[in-house]
């Protein structure tokens, strides 16, 4: 259902992106069990399949793209507020070594995520549960190597979400449209991390997009993540 291999071998070289046509073919599988699941549980509002080529698969694997030296060998990596798998399952089809863990407070998706799994074979964990609570677990805390999100939340709330998984000499990378890192720097600051870079760029129809690659230098005060109510009413 996707655009034919050698169309979308083009648009992925175009940044710098080599998709081997293995890969290519579990997206496409990806892809057709994506919409046919969506007909029952609403996962994405993209239907149309150069849309979710484009905006869900290439805008996902753009983050290891850009942000490659962010993850280590068998790195440990941490996808909040996972929802149709973008873009954790992405990141496993580039780097089938990394220990990816989707998390999200909805059981229904955490049910797709995990039949998507089997289907792709891929041997990632799919968790159900609200970051700000499992953020405080010894399990999870400090533990990961990288955490994403892309468009969770606001950035002042959505460090609080992030920032207390990163183990110390970690990554945040923060996945957003044209949102300005400003409001969220006071909170970075509070919770032990520092941004390190910028990186902007635009999909093919000229929607922009950010990724701001931010780095754990300190520890984060065990306070933090709060509960779900002060982190929405009070954002640092």
């Amino acid at each position: 259902m996707l655009p034919e291999y050698e169309q979308a071998k083009m648009l992925f070289l175009q940044y710098d992106l080599d998709v081997s046509r293995e890969t290519y073919q579990k997206m496409e599988c990806y892809a057709s069990f994506l919409l046919d699941y969506n007909e029952k549980v609403n996962l994405t509002a993209l239907t149309d399949a150069d849309d979710i080529l484009k905006k869900h698969f290439l805008d996902s694997m753009l983050l290891y793209g850009k942000c490659s030296f962010c993850f280590p060998e068998r790195g440990k990596v941490l996808d909040i507020g996972s929802g149709a798998g973008f873009p954790g399952v992405p990141l496993g089809l580039q780097r089938d070594d990394l220990q990816i863990t989707l998390l999200d407070s909805l059981q229904k998706r955490i049910v797709f995520l995990k039949l998507l799994c089997e289907k792709l074979g891929c041997r990632y964990e799919a968790v159900h549960g609200r970051a700000e609570e499992m953020g405080k677990g010894a399990a999870y805390r400090e533990s990961f190597d990288v955490v994403t999100a892309r468009a969770v939340a606001a950035m002042p709330m959505l460090a609080e979400y992030a920032l207390p998984f990163v183990k110390p000499g970690g990554y945040w990378l923060a996945m957003k449209g044209h949102e300005e890192f400003a409001p969220a720097a006071h909170a970075v600051t509070m919770l032990g991390g520092t941004l390190e870079q910028t990186i902007s760029y635009a999909l093919p129809d000229g929607d922009k997009r950010v990724i701001y690659v931010v780095k754990k230098t300190g520890i984060c005060p065990t306070k933090y993540p709060r509960n779900s109510g002060q982190i929405k009413q009070k954002p640092l």
